[in-house]
């Protein structure tokens, strides 16, 4: 028997050290190759660091949230043959030592059975309900968040097996697993609370939150809204999803805001751009690559729909609906989350009427989309009801000035109120 080391692989583009966000094996585990051993987090995406060999693993190289340099050892399999692990190169002796057939196994520095016994523990043996302060705000998706309304579950209640204690789909079917007898339990609403969690910020909400702070620190932001009469746009949506939605698939409203997205930076250039603040450099960008915001279980993402100057209505669609599907699922690529150019963010699913999104650097403009509303206006002296809807949106001051902002953003406007505009030449 020998053992292999598996060491951090270079994932590419001067990538030094990534995060370890979750080992999917534990010591004493048999692996195969091509199985998943653990997910790291690079800047942009999550990786998978598949096994290139068949054995038992002996001992692992770092815990959840440990920053890890390339190159260093990630984790040891016992393997039949010699292995790549030379006697004179032994840095851990103890613990291929000890690793020996019918030899019980000392716990390794670095093991991963709280995450393991987190993530199962719903589904081995029910858990008392987590009685959260009514004004706490559980970490779950839109997507979770309305299955728990279906369900009649409330959240506040919900223990999360997720990065950071996030609620996911299935400890909503393990909180329903426990039965009536054990939900009840959760206490009464008015009762003292006195509990307190510590959630270690690791993973995606680590990026995430590196990435928030670094954009408002380094750039001069500001954000400009206006109102949209959609009425027209909606109109229009509605009659192509019924005359083509069957054969071509159906229209959302993003695909609408990409191809005005399009049509207006061709006079705003200076609006589909990065800027490269240590090189003092700004690079404006023929091609549009639109950034679209995406909420997953793990966090913000924004996979990229590229060259959406040459993209149909319907092509923009099919590619924002297979960019979303891959994020959610966690299975976007790095090349799909990183180069966009310009970024669309939507609340208007969750309600609201003004945002302030924070610039997806290095990009200099983001549009943010909010809910549409049926509200009473007034046309040509006539109070009459139109849908409405406004764009709230935020710029970089050190490149873009406020009147060329107003001014793309008004573009915008004339291009989504008129929507055959859209497609003149």
């Amino acid at each position: 028997m020998g053992t292999h080391v598996i060491k951090m692989p270079d994932i590419g583009e001067g990538i030094a050290e990534v995060e370890l966000s979750v080992w999917h094996v534990k010591v004493g585990d048999m692996v195969v190759e091509d199985q998943v051993l653990a997910d790291v987090m690079t800047d942009k995406a999550m990786v998978d660091i598949p096994s290139p060999v068949h054995g038992r693993v002996i001992a692992l190289g770092g815990e959840p949230g440990e920053v890890m340099a390339v190159g260093s050892e990630l984790i040891r399999i016992e393997v039949e043959g010699a292995g790549n692990l030379k006697e004179s190169a032994q840095p851990a002796p103890a613990a291929a030592t000890q690793a020996a057939p019918q030899t019980p196994k000392p716990t390794p520095v670095a093991t991963p059975e709280p995450v393991v016994e987190k993530t199962t523990a719903p589904r081995c043996a029910p858990q008392a309900p987590v009685a959260r302060d009514p004004e706490e705000r559980p970490l779950a998706s839109p997507a979770v968040r309305k299955h728990a309304l279906d369900l009649g579950i409330q959240l506040r209640l919900v223990q999360g097996s997720g990065p950071a204690g996030r609620i996911l789909h299935e400890d909503l079917e393990a909180y329903l697993a426990q039965g009536p007898s054990t939900q009840a339990k959760g206490g009464s609403g008015y009762a003292e609370r006195h509990d307190e969690q510590q959630i270690p910020v690791i993973g995606m909400r680590r990026k995430i939150a590196q990435r928030m702070q670094e954009a408002t620190q380094r750039a001069a932001h500001f954000s400009y809204v206006e109102e949209i009469d959609v009425t027209a746009l909606e109109e229009l949506r509605v009659h192509l999803n019924e005359k083509h939605g069957a054969s071509r698939g159906k229209l959302t409203l993003l695909p609408f805001l990409v191809r005005a997205l399009v049509v207006a930076l061709r006079d705003f250039p200076q609006m589909n751009a990065r800027y490269d603040d240590e090189a003092q450099v700004i690079h404006r960008s023929g091609a549009v690559h639109v950034g679209v915001a995406t909420q997953s279980d793990v966090g913000l993402m924004v996979p990229v729909v590229r060259h959406a100057e040459a993209r149909s209505l319907w092509d923009s669609a099919a590619e924002i609906s297979r960019l979303a599907t891959a994020a959610r699922n966690g299975k976007a690529s790095r090349d799909e989350l990183s180069g966009s150019t310009i970024t669309l963010t939507s609340l208007g699913a969750l309600g609201g009427i003004v945002s302030t999104p924070v610039l997806n650097l290095p990009e200099v403009a983001i549009v943010g989309v909010n809910k549409i509303v049926e509200r009473p206006m007034v046309i040509k002296g006539q109070i009459v009801i139109r849908k409405m809807m406004n764009l709230s949106s935020s710029f970089d001051h050190r490149v873009v000035d406020g009147m060329d902002a107003a001014q793309f953003i008004q573009a915008l406007r004339g291009l989504l109120e008129q929507p055959a505009t859209l497609f003149v030449e």
